[in-house]
């Protein structure tokens, strides 16, 4: 992650939950008391952020807290596990607790639903990745969680790859015209993808020599014969329906890629605690 952009985001969350002010840690620790604080795994999951990003949300509100210990990212922690033990004033350590706390929740939830994705497709060449169905503010953070999940992004934003929809296309009028307005205008450096709900879409893809088909919604069976069809002329890619149960048999079918929204809109959050000592 970029730490400039970081570092901008920690400080917006931090102001959004300080407020005027810590009105219930301020009067009880009027010192610079000093202590140790541990987050602790509640369940098992898949650790993310907790130096780069929980540490830094610590560090930003007070530079001398110190981070004594983190799990790397990727690491598969236990319950009970310690995944990261900071030191410092005990009264900066409250404060920040929260914006800390929900943070690693959130990206070790990502991280560690993307690694069951990632194993249930393990031995099969196709690539598990992430869509724009992110949190608002959170898509650097919950992108590079995918990525700590052992997944690959998508897309960061409409400026990063041309996919051409259903929308588009309906109001365009045909796959052909799409794309050949769109490569007038962007870039040679960008490849061009459509999204397919048939083998007749998928045959016209192929006549408009797009890069990447996206084969939406269909069944195994029908994406297996898509593969079949455009065999290695065009980049392919699955995306609609896809779950833990039914990830493996389309990976099976021989597509490229798949993706997933659930990655990022549907990730339950880690339990995540934090003990000070």
């Amino acid at each position: 992650m970029d730490t400039l952009l970081l570092d901008r985001q920690i400080r917006r969350f931090l102001a959004e939950d300080l407020g005027h002010g810590d009105i219930t840690t301020d009067p009880i620790f009027t010192g610079d008391r000093q202590g140790d604080a541990v987050f602790i795994a509640k369940e098992p999951l898949v650790a993310a952020g907790m130096a780069l990003v929980a540490g830094r949300v610590f560090q930003l509100l007070n530079r001398d807290i110190v981070i004594k210990q983190a799990l790397d990212d990727g690491r598969q922690a236990e319950p009970g596990a310690t995944l990261l033990k900071i030191s410092g004033p005990v009264g900066d350590l409250l404060r920040a607790e929260r914006v800390a706390l929900n943070l690693v929740q959130r990206l070790c939830g990502i991280a560690t639903l993307t690694r069951k994705y990632v194993d249930r497709v393990a031995g099969l060449n196709v690539r598990i990745v992430d869509t724009r169905k992110t949190t608002p503010g959170l898509r650097m953070l919950e992108k590079y969680a995918v990525r700590v999940g052992g997944g690959h992004n998508h897309r960061f934003n409409l400026a990063d790859g041309v996919l051409i929809k259903d929308n588009h296309l309906a109001a365009c009028g045909s796959i052909r015209a799409a794309v050949e307005r769109v490569r007038a205008t962007v870039p040679h450096t960008i490849r061009i993808e459509v999204e397919a709900e048939d083998q007749a879409q998928v045959r016209e893809c192929l006549a408009s020599g797009v890069d990447i088909i996206m084969l939406d919604n269909m069944e195994p069976a029908a994406m297996r014969e898509a593969v079949k069809l455009i065999n290695g002329r065009a980049l392919v890619e699955a995306s609609g329906g896809v779950d833990l149960d039914t990830v493996r048999d389309i990976a099976a079918t021989g597509v490229d890629i798949i993706s997933v929204g659930r990655l990022t809109h549907s990730a339950p959050a880690c339990d995540i605690a934090m003990d000070i000592a």
